[in-house]
């Protein structure tokens, strides 16, 4: 006579179901099986067949079943009086459902009940010290009223939440009545079962329950704390859950881990993982006798499933994170740096950083035309474009994609007002970001122009203002990159101090002092030109102060590549 005997709730994979109800009956448990009434009648006799020789396997009363609903708890309760009436040597009754499998030999979970004859095994919390509830319904799951369907109706169902929350309304627990919460898959005893379902109170139960959020969560791990003698509060079915609270699928690249985790029973099971069913149903298959059920042996493999599918690698972005904002794990992949102003204020700047750094350094990358890739290509790595529609249509995507295409190497290039913006606070709020800005740096390309003074004094207008935009996202408090701000007139006081101090903070950058300068462009005559610009009505006040006095040509020395001051 067999002491340990099987509720199984079935609406899938039917033929999974009764492979593994075969399994457990020809080895001397009870099994009583609820099918969903959803279930065609033809796939629903066809299981029956299957499972008609077998002597010790029932088929109970059908309800019509709904996630989170009272008609899951309700199934349980027919199955469970049909297994109590009908089979009395039972002793533990085990609640699972068609997507189970058994990890280890029914011997060894007899044996283990057998060893623990007054133990219920129900994962079973108060509420106050439950924090893995997802949807934001964990005490007010008791207190407030859930007569619609969250899967069906659910702008009802977040319309009537919310009305109850403005109305104040909280519902009388039952007299007696701890709510607590746990895994729906639990193994009772005969005694504490009987108890829960031939209570006296149950039809006054059962009408408080029926409107609680998911009540097979709560149910029986409520009711159990009433009667149990001996309650471990834990379920000794493997089941794993995501962020989202649903629940993981096992696989047949699973085995292993199935194996390493000693636990008796796992769900939930592709129905399709043929290994899996071949390997833990088969009748040579052992495990280690007696061997406590350890769960948290693949906690971590979990663990970091987990964090790759929300965090992710960082600077990657995929379907499951790239539409939620804030999702990312880190914005870009790797460190990089932007020069805003330089090579306005510089000749062949580039030139002379990627030689200072030996490393590739773009021109502006975000320039009108096209994107200045190192060596003037019009495909860079990763088949990134130099179109500009291609680069504006999403140019944050497009520096994240060249940064991830790159990563392992600094990536540089230049940036100036003439250039897109779009970008400029993804880049200020990027921490892999290095922004050095020389303001008013655009002037002294336009004085090198040779343009009529009114346009240029109308580009310097418009450079002007989308500048100071760039600045005030660059300053707004929640800017997390490395920004280093100058304007013209104080950078030029003493630029070989300024550019040793961006050097040193490029990780991977030579440690040594500057020797050599970057060729200053002539500014003979800039004053007089910003002078002009001013008694035309435009204050370049982004410049700075600028001295009328002391600038004349830009002097060299023997190797003709340092320029220096004269004052």
């Amino acid at each position: 006579m067999s002491t340990l005997g099987f509720v199984m709730l079935c609406h899938t994979a039917l033929h999974r179901a009764a492979q593994v109800a075969r399994h457990w009956a020809e080895r001397d448990c009870p099994v009583v099986i609820h099918v969903d009434k959803s279930v065609g009648r033809e796939r629903y006799d066809k299981f029956r067949k299957d499972l008609a020789d077998l002597e010790n396997v029932r088929f109970c009363k059908r309800h019509r079943c709904e996630w989170g609903t009272w008609s899951l708890v309700e199934a349980s309760q027919t199955a469970s009086e049909m297994i109590l009436r009908e089979f009395p040597g039972v002793r533990h009754v085990y609640l699972a459902s068609g997507s189970c499998l058994p990890l280890r030999p029914v011997d060894d979970l007899r044996a283990y009940l057998s060893a623990r004859p007054n133990t219920d095994f129900i994962e079973s919390v108060t509420i106050r010290d439950v924090d893995w509830t997802v949807g934001g319904l964990n005490e007010e799951r008791f207190q407030f009223r859930f007569p619609f369907s969250w899967k069906r109706n659910r702008h009802l169902f977040d319309r009537y939440v919310e009305l109850q929350r403005k109305v104040g309304f909280r519902r009388r627990i039952p007299e007696g009545i701890v709510p607590h919460l746990g895994s729906q898959w639990w193994c009772l005893t005969r005694q504490t079962l009987s108890a829960i379902l031939e209570d006296p109170r149950r039809r006054e139960l059962e009408r408080y329950f029926k409107l609680v959020w998911i009540p097979d969560e709560s149910y029986y791990q409520t009711l159990a704390r009433n009667y149990a003698r001996n309650i471990e509060s834990r379920s000794l079915t493997l089941s794993k859950f995501d962020f989202q609270g649903k629940p993981h699928v096992f696989y047949d690249d699973h085995l292993h881990l199935l194996r390493r985790s000693d636990c008796f029973i796992a769900r939930k099971i592709w129905p399709k993982a043929t290994r899996l069913y071949a390997t833990f149903l088969s009748a040579d298959h052992t495990g280690e006798r007696m061997a406590e059920p350890a769960p948290g042996k693949i906690d971590r493999v979990f663990s970091k499933a987990l964090e790759r599918r929300t965090r992710g690698r960082s600077g990657l972005y995929m379907h499951s994170r790239f539409p939620n904002k804030g999702w990312e794990n880190g914005r870009t992949a790797a460190p990089y740096s932007m020069f805003h102003g330089f090579n306005d204020l510089f000749d062949d700047f580039e030139g002379w950083l990627s030689r200072r750094l030996g490393t590739t350094v773009h021109g502006n990358l975000f320039a009108p035309q096209k994107a200045r890739f190192a060596g003037g290509g019009d495909v860079y790595a990763g088949c990134l474009s130099a179109d500009p529609k291609l680069r504006d249509y999403n140019p944050e995507a497009f520096l994240k994609n060249l940064i991830w295409n790159t990563r392992g190497e600094r990536q540089v290039f230049m940036f100036g007002p003439q250039d897109t913006q779009q970008h400029g606070a993804f880049m200020a709020n990027d921490a892999n970001a290095q922004i050095s800005v020389i303001t008013g740096a655009w002037a002294v390309r336009l004085f090198s122009a040779n343009r009529n003074f009114a346009d240029i004094r109308a580009e310097a207008a418009r450079l002007q203002r989308r500048e100071v935009t760039f600045i005030e996202t660059l300053r707004e408090r929640g800017a997390r990159a490395d920004i280093r701000i100058w304007t013209l007139a104080e950078f030029i006081e003493d630029p070989m101090e300024n550019l040793q101090g961006i050097l040193d903070a490029m990780e991977g950058a030579p440690l040594q002092r500057l020797t050599e300068a970057p060729r200053m462009r002539d500014l003979r005559g800039f004053p007089q030109f910003l002078q002009s610009l001013k008694n035309q009505g435009m204050n370049p006040f982004v410049v700075g102060d600028f001295p009328q006095e002391g600038y004349g040509p830009p002097m060299q020395t023997g190797d003709g590549s340092r320029p220096y001051l004269v004052q």
